[in-house]
């Protein structure tokens, strides 16, 4: 049976489902299909059509650097015809350099929902980098019709932030990554998948207990909010404004929200686009052009988060203040109580 997806404003049909995405009827005719997946079956002809064709080993360069930051290996078959990406537990994922095309395999004691972790981020990641489409290290809520995006490095409080706002009945639009789609004359930010997935710490925080939600796997502790109709934001929305998170901090100022310059709100975004370590140096001039058009187009702000869990809800209420201010609509949510 053939399972229908939405993901990152692509259409995707699979042979099994993958948990996590959001379901889309079958509807569409083939020539609007985005990404076609294959997984855990026999490989496909275009697969063992790659594996005959001279091979090299992108990432890390060397295997003598030690262990790809990324936690895995990239390797190119032919002329940049086809890619693999593989990590140290198994899992394998092949592309045509297109990105229209998956293989995935996740050898046992691998489950679906192991592999299912890196489908809904790197390997849908990898896919968004050769469709040409620049991705943010950043959750996104909305504000309105507007989408805000709270951007920084891994455990900068993104997903934390972003399942706060979901309490107060705030759409959100992903988690983790924010695919940037220029249309229409301004940068747009496609729905990624309707969870947000958070350390057990976080889910302590929000909820009062650690293991208040389930988990993404039984073999690794991290958890996921689902959030449902009207909790996930299934529509892309025009980018209203981009808040990157400073460290926290204990001053009685905090949290809080300031001004950043526009040099130092690029040098922060290209250090927090998604898999950045792919980019050749023509695809990495490119980025940085599209990255100089965002900060030109978009009001970018420095959000400062309190060491304190507790003023969560106080740093909600002045990012929605502040996103109505910065942004001056007047169609905005208002910041409801906590469900």
């Amino acid at each position: 049976m053939i399972s229908s997806y939405r993901a990152y404003g692509l259409r995707c049909v699979s042979n099994l489902p993958i948990p996590g995405f959001w379901p889309e009827p079958l509807d569409f005719q083939p020539t609007d299909l985005d990404l076609r997946c294959w997984i855990n079956t026999k490989q496909p002809d275009w697969v063992c059509e790659a594996r005959t064709l001279p091979s090299r080993l992108c990432y890390p360069e060397s295997p003598l650097v030690g262990a790809a930051a990324s936690g895995c290996t990239l390797t190119s078959f032919g002329s940049d015809e086809f890619f693999e990406l593989a990590y140290g537990d198994g899992a394998r994922f092949v592309f045509d350099s297109a990105g229209t095309r998956l293989s995935a395999i996740g050898p046992p004691p691998l489950s679906m929902d192991d592999l299912a972790t890196y489908l809904r981020g790197p390997v849908m990641g990898f896919v968004l980098r050769r469709r040409g489409l620049t991705s943010l290290h950043a959750a996104a809520a909305c504000v309105g019709a507007y989408a805000i995006l709270f951007c920084g490095a891994i455990e900068a409080g993104k997903s934390t932030t972003v399942a706060a706002l979901a309490l107060r009945r705030i759409p959100i639009l992903s988690d983790d990554i924010s695919a940037l789609r220029e249309a229409e004359g301004r940068f747009q930010v496609e729905p990624g998948y309707p969870w947000i997935c958070l350390w057990p710490d976080a889910v302590l925080n929000l909820f009062g207990k650690a293991d208040a939600l389930p988990q993404l796997t039984p073999a690794w502790e991290k958890r996921y909010l689902s959030l449902g109709s009207g909790g996930f934001e299934p529509v892309r929305r025009p980018l209203g404004a981009i808040y990157l998170l400073a460290p926290r901090t204990n001053e009685p100022s905090a949290p809080r929200v300031e001004g950043i310059s526009a040099r130092d709100a690029v040098l922060e975004l290209v250090q927090n686009t998604y898999m950045n370590w792919l980019l050749d140096s023509r695809r990495r001039a490119a980025e940085l052009d599209v990255l100089s058009r965002l900060v030109s187009s978009v009001p970018l702000r420095r959000l400062v988060p309190h060491v304190d869990p507790g003023r969560i809800g106080l740093l909600c209420d002045q990012v929605v203040r502040d996103a109505e201010a910065t942004i001056g609509r007047q169609s905005f949510v208002s910041l409801a109580s906590p469900r």
